[in-house]
């Protein structure tokens, strides 16, 4: 595996045909303690957030019987969406080899549970997903990691039915300048600190206040999912922006205008 530490991150981010190099060695690496890091750097935000997730997707797609978890990590929200949805087909995809072995592993000590959630490898710019097969589609920390998020927001709209829902729950660049240059001081500071005592890779951790600084603000992201064919139906917002949660409605393709020909003899 190479060191987080030789990669030109700012290079690798800015780029979408190489940020993937750096983002999936980088789960790779912290996938055995990704939950430990997740719970203790959200001082335990990350649960009840998850847990908002969840029942927002259940009052907007009550009646889902296909759903797809993207960038699914270790399985928490998946498994979420099977206890929330039983007898619905609930997937996992992630691109990280490490998070889905934990998933599936998380899966088959759980008293079977869990057994019919499937997880398998796929990247957020190529869903393996036929088109409109999805009712609900969730990204927990997803697009924001995605090589380039435009193409990962349109792959999802088309995996995702008319009327189908899209429950997105990332980190975001605060609108706020004063707010977020301390908001992602924390994070680079904390991360760095928390991935050189775990893992010895600063990155392994930083890398999230690096990710927070080029990703679209709350409002850039909602306008973003609107361009995109969705009907943004809920925002809900945490640390001053630093956090959200958008719900959003998969539109119909609007429809082929008849274009009359003209009558001739």
């Amino acid at each position: 595996m190479p060191r987080l530490r030789d990669f030109d991150l700012a290079r690798h981010l800015a780029d979408p045909a190489l940020k993937p190099r750096f983002v999936t060695p980088m789960f790779d690496l912290v996938a055995p303690r990704y939950d430990e890091f997740t719970r203790v750097f959200s001082f335990g935000m990350d649960r009840p957030w998850k847990r908002e997730l969840v029942t927002a997707a259940r009052a907007h797609a009550p009646a889902a019987r296909t759903v797809l978890d993207v960038a699914c990590g270790t399985g928490d929200i998946a498994f979420a969406m099977a206890a929330a949805y039983p007898g619905a087909a609930v997937r996992g995809v992630d691109a990280s080899a490490r998070m889905l072995a934990l998933a599936r592993r998380r899966a088959s000590h759980d008293g079977g549970r869990n057994a019919g959630v499937v997880f398998e490898p796929g990247d957020l710019a190529d869903l393996p997903a036929d088109d409109a097969s999805c009712d609900l589609v969730t990204a927990g920390y997803a697009f924001r990691n995605a090589p380039a998020v435009a193409p990962a927001v349109a792959e999802a709209a088309r995996v995702l039915r008319p009327g189908g829902i899209l429950a997105v729950l990332d980190f975001y660049r605060p609108a706020l300048a004063p707010w977020r240059v301390a908001f992602t001081w924390y994070l680079q500071a904390a991360g760095n600190l928390v991935g050189w005592w775990w893992h010895r890779e600063p990155l392994a951790y930083g890398y999230i206040a690096h990710s927070v600084r080029a990703h679209d603000t709350v409002a850039e992201f909602s306008a973003r999912l609107e361009g995109a064919g969705f009907d943004v139906l809920e925002v809900r917002t945490h640390l001053g922006g630093g956090i959200a949660l958008h719900l959003a409605r998969r539109r119909a393709p609007a429809p082929h205008p008849i274009v009359h020909q003209p009558f001739s003899r």
